[in-house]
């Protein structure tokens, strides 16, 4: 009888002993899954922000392209790049509406500039219009690529000083002289996109 006891008290003892084991094996699964999810939230947040935007042509013009922005660490780069154009140079802007529905994108209205300063090259001391780019290089094949970045956009940030969300890429006809004001006598829209919604 006695062995019989001991039997059974050894038996719920490691019954008892192995659902508890399981229990922390449970929670330590969970703990897993919360850490492995929340790594990949986190990883998530860092992704950096895209917008693409394809140019088409305007005023008659064979001129299109495609500008890519991409936002990281606070930090904006376009690249963009363009076929179709007339060898030489070309001003590239970012206009004050994502509107390219005018023959000669007139509906994007004039530059970006919701600091208010006067129309300028970028980086100018004395001032110049957020959507002051600057000038491009045609090839003989009507090639032309640009690259920049700044800390001065932002995509979809809300902030209406930074935020290009809602404006327009547009390529001119003719060079930015960076002293006309207020566009720099760039000449007629070749090239129209809509940024940027």
């Amino acid at each position: 009888m006695k062995k019989l006891v001991l039997l059974c008290t050894a038996t719920l003892i490691f019954a008892f002993v192995g659902c508890k084991d399981n229990k922390k094996s449970d929670d330590l699964n969970e703990t897993k899954d919360t850490v492995v999810e929340t790594t990949s939230n986190h990883n998530l947040s860092q992704a950096p922000k895209t917008v693409t935007v394809m140019l088409e042509p305007k005023s008659d013009s064979k001129a299109e392209g495609e500008a890519h922005f991409s936002e990281k660490n606070g930090m904006v780069t376009l690249e963009a790049k363009f076929t179709g154009l007339k060898p030489g140079t070309h001003a590239i802007h970012l206009h004050e509406k994502a509107d390219c529905s005018a023959a000669d994108a007139s509906s994007a209205g004039g530059h970006w500039n919701p600091t208010h300063q006067k129309h300028g090259k970028w980086g100018d001391k004395d001032g110049y219009h957020k959507g002051d780019i600057g000038n491009l290089e045609a090839d003989e094949n009507g090639y032309a690529a640009i690259t920049m970045t700044t800390d001065e956009w932002c995509i979809g940030c809300g902030d209406e000083n930074k935020d290009i969300l809602g404006k327009a890429v547009i390529v001119h006809q003719d060079a930015d002289d960076f002293v006309s004001q207020p566009t720099g006598n760039a000449g007629g829209r070749v090239a129209c996109g809509g940024v940027i919604k």
